[in-house]
């Protein structure tokens, strides 16, 4: 069995499209396939069709009253409420059915790991982390990472680990289970103060028997990848430690990146090839090798989520793809087709060094500061030593 990968898969995904001007176009999963396959990632690999998340499913985590809303929208208009008909979250047909495909696809995913048919699992067209219980928020409708994180929670997996690496904080899922000392929360995000949806700050841990459980790590606009990793890895693989987790759910959001148009990090697809590397080392050290990678954020859809994403298929794969690979001409002609006058990448890299220095406990910087507020939030509830490079 080994690292064997279930890829869950289908063209019916690409449904979920909020409207051609939206900034979550569905092109881009198009093209992450496209790109995967083309260099060779996919061979041999049978994608997994998806089934709907039933009622049961989407109900451990949303209200009835609110899936009846969705359920409407198209037919009852803006007026509908719950955060549906905004600019952000337009009505759009079938939108139940494609939202609950995600969903499905993620539980879908999850099965494969809990089954043990397979260790690591990913749904791309996933990673929609910001719906909330009762409403919709930030392209989101169904919030696809907490209904499979309840299922498998029901099937008696007893610690999850979340961690989310795109660009916004992952409230929606950080909201679900705040209070549940069964899962950890983990996000790396632009800081509330300068990015939507507000929330995340380091002092935001979890609360009664999940006190410590909730780990916020905002980042300073203008981090790139040295400053990402270090903060990344001076908390992350210790509370992991600490916690244990028996599954690693990871929100892989390629919008942390330099040319992404809604925020403000400095990441490079470089940065993000190592970031992705990390987790999979994560999983395998802290989670038995258990690992559900899903999608996120993402709006550069030409030049950097393809590109971003095949490496994290790749890594799931263990067929890592070397940075200076070429991207083949038969990619790039389709993409050409689909954009308008974007230039496109001619490689799998930025050409960027990801290198960085590890954390020492001196604060010389936003990014040190970052890191000891996190630390100092949540290390002691932990049984950490905030103070301690080696905790």
């Amino acid at each position: 069995m080994g690292s064997q990968l279930a890829v869950v898969w289908d063209e019916s995904l690409l449904e979920y499209d909020l409207g051609g001007h939206h900034p979550l176009h569905p092109i881009r999963l198009d093209l992450t396939m496209r790109l995967a396959d083309s260099l060779g990632l996919l061979d041999g690999v049978e994608t997994l069709k998806p089934e709907p998340a039933t009622e049961r499913d989407l109900l451990r985590v949303h209200t009835a009253e609110y899936m009846a809303a969705v359920r409407s929208a198209p037919l009852s208009g803006w007026e509908v409420g719950h955060g549906l008909g905004t600019d952000d979250n337009p009505i759009f047909d079938r939108m139940h059915e494609a939202s609950a495909l995600i969903a499905g696809a993620s539980i879908k995913a999850a099965e494969q790991i809990v089954s043990g048919q397979a260790d690591r699992a990913v749904n791309i067209a996933g990673g929609l982390h910001h719906a909330m219980a009762d409403h919709a928020a930030g392209f989101c409708v169904y919030n696809d990472c907490s209904v499979a994180i309840a299922w498998m929670l029901e099937q008696g997996v007893e610690r999850i680990a979340y961690l989310d690496v795109d660009v916004h904080h992952g409230d929606g899922v950080q909201a679900a289970f705040y209070d549940d000392p069964r899962v950890m929360t983990i996000s790396l995000h632009q800081h509330p103060v300068t990015l939507w949806p507000g929330t995340g700050f380091a002092t935001e841990v979890g609360k009664g028997n999940a006190d410590g459980t909730a780990v916020n790590i905002p980042l300073p606009p203008g981090t790139g990848d040295a400053d990402w990793r270090r903060a990344f890895h001076a908390v992350v693989p210790s509370v992991l430690d600490q916690f244990r987790p028996q599954v690693l759910v990871t929100q892989c959001g390629a919008d942390a990146h330099r040319d992404d148009p809604l925020a403000d990090l400095s990441m490079t697809v470089d940065g993000q090839r190592a970031t992705y590397q990390n987790l999979r080392e994560l999983a395998e050290s802290y989670a038995g090798g258990k690992w559900l990678a899903l999608g996120g954020g993402g709006y550069s859809l030409f030049r950097v989520v393809p590109r971003a994403w095949t490496h994290l298929l790749a890594t799931l794969l263990n067929r890592d793809v070397a940075p200076e690979t070429t991207i083949p001409e038969d990619w790039i002609a389709h993409a050409v087709r689909r954009a308008q006058n974007v230039p496109m990448p001619t490689s799998m890299s930025d050409g960027a060094d990801p290198s960085f220095e590890p954390w020492t406990g001196v604060t010389a910087s936003a990014v040190d500061t970052a890191i000891r507020d996190a630390r100092h939030a949540v290390f002691p509830l932990l049984g950490l030593d905030p103070a301690d490079s080696r905790d």
